[in-house]
């Protein structure tokens, strides 16, 4: 294993352009599964051999969150989510890339660039390939989803021994109707569930960031107080109900 520390200067925020962000990398070759989880934990984020957290100054309007995995109850909502999925077909299996996943990844960020005005990178190979799998180890999978044997949704997670980590997905446009995103999400629970694991692990929450905002839509749930928190402290994962204001508006 190599791990390799270094931290960015001052740059505009993605989640509040009001804000500057300053962000904390390791990159860490041959990333062992335990130590994976413990970064995971801790309230860092990988992106194939790198593992990065926001260390800004003066804010603390990242929040990292985790479902209760074991003690979610599907709502109405959520069924009719996965009602109209019934014939969607679902596969588990390594991070892969192919022109598929290339087309599928560009087609879903031209959407989102036009509905949120999101920053659209353009993916090659290479790049890809340096985000979504290198680094991938024994822990990295992705869920494809197929309707009609064509590939509509890639849900990237990790999984090891505590829960899942869910890393990225994007999905198809045009297969909006059968609410793509909530949809992986939710098969990411029952994947836990039927594995017995006990937390999915969502990355950040930042209140006044419409991207991260159905993120109020799953729990039970806890929050990591303190992102930041130095490396020879304990994180402290707190309880956060369905009406804490951690999570809604002011």
């Amino acid at each position: 294993m190599r791990e390799i520390g270094f931290c960015t200067l001052e740059e505009t925020c993605p989640y509040l352009k009001d804000r500057k962000i300053r962000t904390e990398y390791k990159f860490i070759e041959h990333c062992p599964k335990s130590l994976n989880e413990e970064l995971i934990y801790r309230g860092w984020r990988r992106f194939g051999c790198y593992f990065s957290r926001p260390i800004c100054e003066g804010c603390e309007e990242c929040l990292s969150v985790r479902i209760l995995a074991n003690e979610f109850k599907f709502s109405k909502s959520q069924r009719r989510v996965i009602n109209k999925n019934q014939k969607t077909k679902i596969l588990l299996k390594a991070p892969q890339i192919s022109n598929e996943h290339l087309f599928l990844y560009d087609k879903y960020h031209r959407f989102m660039e036009k509905k949120r005005a999101w920053k659209r990178y353009d993916l090659n190979f290479h790049k890809y390939f340096n985000l979504y799998i290198d680094g991938a180890m024994d822990f990295a999978y992705e869920l494809d989803f197929y309707i009609d044997e064509k590939l509509v949704c890639v849900d990237l997670i990790d999984i090891f021994e505590g829960g899942i980590s869910s890393i990225y997905c994007f999905y198809d446009p045009d297969y909006r109707a059968f609410s793509l995103g909530k949809f992986s999400l939710l098969s990411e629970i029952r994947l836990a569930q039927k594995k017995n694991l006990k937390y999915i692990y969502l990355g950040y929450f930042v209140k006044k960031c419409q991207s991260l905002s159905y993120k109020v839509d799953y729990t039970p749930r806890e929050i990591l107080r303190g992102t930041s928190v130095p490396c020879e402290k304990l994180p402290l994962w707190e309880y956060d109900d369905a009406s804490s204001a951690n999570f809604r508006d002011d």
